[in-house]
């Protein structure tokens, strides 16, 4: 019995700072680029858009779909970054853990 109060332990230990580490989340800031720079979209450790940044030399009402596509690259860049440093944060908040792809916490 005492292995199972030490899992529980554990277990509350973890879900506190899950807590915390959902906190950070959003709060951290995350920039995304393309178009050498000229558009930059920022996200939020949750994946959430919390700025755009466009180069007014990029802005061509003629051609909408180049802009389209550079917003949406930026995004996925931004996306990419914030997965990446979401990884290390769980790997603090689990104690190097290995949880099995596509494991969600919390539960």
């Amino acid at each position: 019995m005492k292995n199972l109060a030490g899992m529980m332990k554990q277990a509350q230990q973890m879900q506190s700072k899950m807590q915390e580490m959902q906190e950070r989340l959003m709060e951290m800031e995350v920039e995304g680029q393309s178009g050498a720079g000229m558009v930059k979209v920022m996200l939020n450790g949750k994946g959430e858009m919390r700025g755009l940044k466009l180069d007014k030399s990029i802005v061509d009402p003629e051609d909408v779909e180049v802009l389209e596509d550079l917003i949406v690259a930026a995004y996925n860049d931004a996306k990419v970054k914030v997965e990446a440093q979401v990884s290390e944060k769980m790997k603090e908040v689990t104690g190097g853990l290995n949880l099995p792809e596509g494991f969600k916490l919390p539960f």
